[in-house]
């Protein structure tokens, strides 16, 4: 079966120095670009750099190096190198993290999107098995999940649990915006990275998200609106820490 992994969409902005680190030493997160391509056909650095700045930024609040693994389309081209977005890689790469931390799992896909999942190269990763990759690696832990794509919104019903947080970055019927050639982020990523000096923990980051694509897409009259997806699980917010 072939299905395919994105990393979503989220990116995470600058913290400034000052700001304390969360107790995120001891959690594994695997950071996904899953295209290259802008919705043009042409080429586009927009979902590596999300990639890029989304690991960096989960570094800064207090996740170890080490347990930050990214994964690119074209790694190649990037230092440190990344490891080639394959949807049997990552969920290898999940189960090692899980095998060597304690507390949480993150996974951050971003991607173009349709009905059925998300797209990684010529293959989808669908719902079912992009919730099963998890919870094989992360079970009952406190997770975070963040999709960033068009119709992402398919994904929260396979991912929503007690334990985890599950963003996405559209309906499961409506498409996001901002996958141009000439921008650096999709407007859900940028919105992340806008939003993050603002917030405090995932929950609040999350919400503050949501505001800000719709009052981007307002502004820029995109209709119809993307209405980013949240689910919070009953247990989920206790063991998420704060930065």
């Amino acid at each position: 079966m072939r299905f395919v992994i994105v990393l979503a969409a989220f990116i995470l902005g600058g913290v400034a120095p000052s700001q304390a680190a969360g107790n995120f030493a001891d959690w594994g997160a695997v950071v996904v670009a899953g295209d290259f391509h802008a919705h043009d056909g042409s080429e586009a650095e927009i979902f590596d750099n999300a990639r890029r700045d989304i690991a960096a930024q989960l570094q800064r609040i207090g996740f170890a190096a080490d347990n930050v693994v990214q994964f690119s389309v074209r790694p190649e081209r990037y230092a440190p190198l990344p490891q080639h977005s394959e949807p049997q890689i990552i969920g290898n790469a999940l189960w090692d993290l899980s095998n060597r931390t304690s507390a949480g799992c993150l996974v951050y896909v971003t991607s173009h999107g349709e009905p059925q999942g998300v797209l990684v190269g010529d293959a989808i990763l669908t719902p079912d098995a992009l919730a099963t990759m998890v919870s094989n690696a992360c079970g009952d832990r406190p997770t975070v999940a963040i999709v960033s794509a068009c119709y992402s919104g398919v994904f929260v019903p396979a991912l929503a649990a007690p334990n985890r947080l599950v963003l996405t970055a559209a309906r499961p019927d409506r498409a996001s915006f901002g996958c141009g050639q000439t921008t650096k982020y999709t407007f859900f990523d940028e919105c992340v990275v806008q939003e993050f000096p603002a917030s405090h923990d995932f929950p609040g980051l999350a919400s503050l998200v949501q505001g800000c694509v719709a009052a981007r897409e307002k502004r820029e009259k995109m209709s119809p609106p993307s209405e980013p997806q949240l689910s919070i699980g009953a247990n989920a917010i206790a063991g998420l820490p704060k930065w």
